[in-house]
């Protein structure tokens, strides 16, 4: 239960919701009630054996309900006549019945607006925190089941949570309603009757004992499913070049069967318990007929027939709300396991926080220095022992052999990871003092990887500043090199790219990515293999949108490509997770060390294409 209360809290202000549900509610049970209660009047008025005159005495007290409605009945039917008195028991029935829906009505829209704005603020917490995570979170994580958790889970949280809760007030409500009245009308029959519930309820509880379990299994399979569809979606190229279509499509196949199989199994289980309740409940009313029935036909009871038909026309109602009850635990049980698995997203912490007392970075001056800086994944490090300083204006490469932790090191500068020991500072403020916020703003980033958004062009490169100009993003893409393709396209700046930037080439994402990066004119630039990942004529393109980028800034390049990063200021050589050299292009060729023998490489390699 403290899952469940725990997702109700998101039903704030809930108070707002609650105290007139809770009120339209009961009313409606009220009135719902009293509409079987008016039967006995009506069939009294209908069959009336009283003498025409003979009015029914006012009885002492107004519980007894039945005793009430016959005195006025005859009462008017003896000053007005019988269609008078039934005129009068049917627009109170109306009445009744009018009232009894039209507070239902209301019940239903608080209940429902209680509903969306559950669904809201449990969606924008889940979100808002998985937006906060680290990035090394998301390396641990499959993306599909994230998805999953956030779309699906909070999905089923809103129907069954709240569901449950409206079942949970309304359903007791109108049961203990049904329970007064059949008590009124006879203890004795009553407490009779109530003996075989225990026994309802202990054989439905060990129905749906296992269904929690179950329903956990369910939801982790289907974000596994979602995962695999996800994967499947974004490699679409390879699988089909590699002819892995079978192999995907039975993965996925597998994970669906699994799903389909819990989800028949929790069916059955739930689906068994309403047919078992009803029953149960018909035998109980066959009882009850029988037995009230023989009291009644040797006069024996304290009822007449026509109260008679009332109370088995209200005891047959009574397993309504008990089934409603037991079909509520049946399915909170699919909820709590989705709500757990929602709960343990908005729990998880941030690696990376702003400390308390953080202050604000308002501008670069000076330098960034790494000072005995060692990071590590698990146990495998990957960084160790860094000193490095990059001075404010120059430009600074990282390069060497693949897995050295140039990246690594790159993505502690935004703070995208804290390192395990040693500090990073910016003008001689730890990195850890400031804000994220603060010290992100000062940087542009451009990866090998061209991250777009299915938008305009526009909106792709206004994305860090929506509030920029035309003019701004028309002078950033023209130091970009990117305005003269932008406004040969079909809608010029407000084309849109489609997913992922899927309707322009490679050399066209990049740029755009590069205008993104300098529009708010940061004053250092983090480049990531940006040019990596393109053929020779929109290499020579982007490289030179990136010499413009770095024109009067201070940047991090990494390179796979070293004829790119020659004119560096310093070239620092990353293997194994150590510096192993740096200065600049001709000292490191003279010291022929690592940077020599992958010049040397790479030269091989170029003129063995050229011969080709």
């Amino acid at each position: 239960m403290k899952t469940y209360f725990r997702l109700l809290s998101f039903a704030k202000p809930i108070n707002k919701f609650a105290i007139p549900y809770f009120i339209c509610t009961l009313l409606s049970v009220i009135f719902s009630t009293l509409n079987l209660a008016l039967l006995a009047p009506l069939l009294d008025t209908l069959f009336n054996k009283t003498p025409a005159k003979e009015v029914t005495a006012m009885p002492d007290n107004y519980f007894k309900i039945f005793d009430v409605f016959k005195h006025y009945t005859t009462s008017i039917s003896s000053q007005y006549g019988q269609l008078v008195s039934l005129e009068f028991v049917c627009i109170a029935i109306a009445t009744s019945v009018l009232l009894g829906n039209l507070f239902r009505y209301f019940a239903d829209r608080t209940m429902e607006s209680l509903r969306i704005q559950t669904l809201l603020n449990l969606r924008r917490s889940v979100f808002n925190n998985v937006m906060n995570l680290h990035l090394g979170y998301f390396s641990n994580e499959r993306k599909g089941d994230i998805i999953s958790k956030i779309a699906s889970d909070v999905q089923v949280v809103q129907y069954t949570v709240t569901g449950t809760l409206q079942v949970l007030f309304k359903e007791p409500a109108t049961l203990i309603s049904f329970l007064v009245m059949l008590f009124l009308i006879s203890y004795k029959l009553t407490l009779i009757s109530m003996l075989i519930i225990p026994v309802a309820g202990l054989i439905i509880a060990r129905i749906v004992r296992r269904l929690k379990e179950q329903a956990t299994a369910s939801h982790e399979t289907y974000g596994m499913m979602i995962s695999y569809l996800d994967e499947a979606l974004n490699g679409i190229r390879i699988v089909k070049a590699f002819n892995a279509v079978n192999f995907i499509t039975d993965r996925f196949d597998k994970q669906n069967r699994r799903y389909s199989k819990i989800t028949r199994s929790m069916a059955k289980r739930q689906q068994l318990a309403s047919p078992v309740s009803e029953t149960l409940g018909v035998l109980m009313v066959a009882g009850i007929v029988f037995y009230g029935g023989s009291l009644i036909i040797n006069n024996q009871g304290d009822m007449d027939g026509s109260t008679f038909v009332v109370y088995i026309a209200l005891f047959s109602q009574i397993m309504r709300p008990a089934k409603a009850i037991s079909g509520a635990f049946t399915n909170i049980h699919s909820g709590v396991a989705a709500g757990e698995r929602v709960l343990d997203l908005i729990d998880e912490k941030s690696l990376v926080v702003n400390a308390p007392g953080a202050t604000e970075l308002t501008g670069f001056e000076q330098e960034i220095r790494f000072e005995n800086v060692s990071f590590s994944y698990g146990e495998k490090t990957i960084l160790h022992n860094i000193n490095l300083t990059i001075p404010k204006g120059s430009s600074v490469a990282l390069v060497g052999p693949s897995g050295g932790g140039k990246s690594t090191l790159m993505d502690l500068i935004p703070r995208f990871m804290d390192p395990q020991s040693g500090n990073v500072l910016i003008d001689g403020k730890n990195l850890k003092s400031v804000t994220m916020e603060s010290l992100r703003a000062l940087m542009g980033v451009v990866n090998q990887e061209s991250i777009l958004f299915n938008d305009t062009i526009f909106n792709n490169i206004a994305f860090a500043k929506p509030a920029a100009t035309a003019a701004e993003v028309e002078a950033a893409a023209r130091i970009a090199n990117a305005h003269e393709f932008i406004i040969n396209t079909e809608n010029g700046y407000d084309t849109n790219i489609g997913d992922k930037g899927s309707k322009l080439s490679g050399g066209q994402r990049q740029r755009i990515c590069i205008a993104r990066a300098v529009l708010s004119n940061p004053p250092l630039m983090l480049l990531d293999e940006a040019t990596s990942a393109l053929d020779t004529e929109s290499e020579k393109m982007v490289q030179d949108a990136l010499n413009n980028l770095m024109k009067n800034r201070t940047s991090l390049v990494i390179a796979h490509r070293l004829s790119t990063i020659q004119n560096a200021d310093l070239i620092v050589v990353l293997d194994n997770g150590q510096v192993a050299e740096q200065g600049n292009h001709l000292q490191l060729l003279n010291n022929n060390g690592i940077y020599a023998r992958l010049i040397e490489m790479q030269t091989f390699a170029s003129n063995a294409d050229s011969s080709d």
